[in-house]
């Protein structure tokens, strides 16, 4: 092990609705101590070049040439608003980092295609911060053959190191996409044979939350109170286009907007109906994922905006025959996690350490991925 250093992850989700920012200090291998933490919501305005982009991203992908004043300028957002999240944790911490993990905006994940895009200059970040910054954290992997994601599993192995968790268990992740990590805490790292598995399990809340937006002009299904007051009108779904990526044997991973055709299926539907029924695929999803795990997981904690859906959260606890609960049972912070996920793996880049492996992505063989950019 080394010199466990401050470090300090910035993450902005599909969302885009802000930047979690969070410091940890970490050797990259165990978690010394989790720091202070904060959220800067994104202001009307703020990101209106990233908005058009993320909204036709196959035109403005940097392959096609289109429009790079409008590229630039997205770019340019990304940086200042995580600069100024950056600078303002510093300022409250009054201590600042030895590190920084950029993760940048996705715009778009397409691994079929053999490419992620990821917007932030990490160089740019390092100027306005006057501190290293690890970032483009993808690449290497996709490069080695791996999908590019999800890359949060290795902290989560170091989470259930942190917690003293003794018997194999599950993270899931309820974001845009669902995502889960079974950890075996029992092996010595989170590269070893039989450590991890982790992939996108399928939709998350990306899908109620479009629905929420479309028929009722809410950003999301509060509470999952929507959900609770609907019936889930599962014949709608029997040909949805999920039944072949559940097929699919992992790892394996999903952009946000992989299932907005299945939307359409419930045109018609009350409000109500919609939501409860694009809560239980996402419960369904979670609970197919379970065929391919090494074995039952004698916990799951769930961490992302899903853990605090009630509706999504029962119906969990009803298809997955073991304890389902928010990670806050564990002690750990749910807002925060995947801003701490990039400081530890900025750690580990800086370190030459292993960030996935391919129980995890699907790579060859162990990738550190990530590039340093110096002031």
């Amino acid at each position: 092990m080394g010199e466990a250093i401050r470090a300090l992850g910035l993450m902005s989700g599909t969302s885009m609705d802000g930047v979690d920012a969070a410091m940890l200090e970490t050797d990259g291998e165990t978690i010394s101590a989790f720091g202070p933490s904060r959220f800067m919501a994104y202001a009307p305005g703020e990101t209106a070049a990233l908005a058009e982009v993320a909204a036709d991203w196959r035109r403005f992908r940097p392959a096609s040439g289109a429009d790079a004043t409008l590229l630039a300028a997205a770019e340019r957002e990304v940086v200042s608003l995580h600069a100024g999240a950056a600078a303002r944790l510093i300022a409250e911490a009054g201590a600042g980092p030895d590190l920084i993990g950029f993760h940048g905006q996705t715009v778009a994940h397409a691994p079929e295609e053999g490419w992620t895009w990821q917007l932030g200059d990490g160089a740019a970040l390092a100027r306005a911060l006057n501190r290293p910054v690890v970032w483009d954290f993808r690449s290497a992997d996709m490069e080695a053959g791996g999908e590019g994601a999800p890359l949060a599993p290795f902290f989560h192995f170091a989470l259930a190191r942190r917690i003293g968790a003794s018997a194999p268990l599950a993270f899931l992740n309820i974001g845009g996409v669902a995502n889960v990590t079974w950890v075996d805490p029992s092996k010595p790292a989170p590269e070893a044979e039989g450590a991890l598995l982790a992939f996108d399990t399928g939709p998350g809340n990306a899908l109620v939350n479009d629905w929420m937006m479309r028929r009722a002009g809410a950003a999301m299904d509060e509470g999952g109170r929507a959900a609770a007051a609907g019936r889930v009108r599962r014949e709608r779904l029997n040909s949805n286009a999920a039944r072949a990526y559940l097929e699919r044997r992992p790892p394996k991973s999903l952009d946000r907007n992989a299932f907005s055709a299945i939307l359409s299926a419930l045109e018609g539907l009350s409000v109500e109906d919609g939501a409860a029924t694009l809560t239980a695929l996402t419960a369904d999803c979670v609970a197919e994922a379970l065929r391919w795990l090494p074995a039952p997981p004698a916990r799951w904690l769930v961490c992302g905006g899903g853990r605090r859906n009630g509706a999504m959260m029962a119906l969990l606890a009803e298809r997955l025959g073991a304890p389902v609960e928010p990670v806050e049972a564990a002690g750990l912070d749910g807002d925060m996690l995947e801003a701490q996920a990039f400081a530890w793996l900025a750690v580990r880049v800086s370190r030459g350490l292993p960030t996935s492996a391919p129980s995890t992505t699907g790579c060859a063989s162990p990738v550190s991925g990530g590039r340093i950019a110096r002031p």
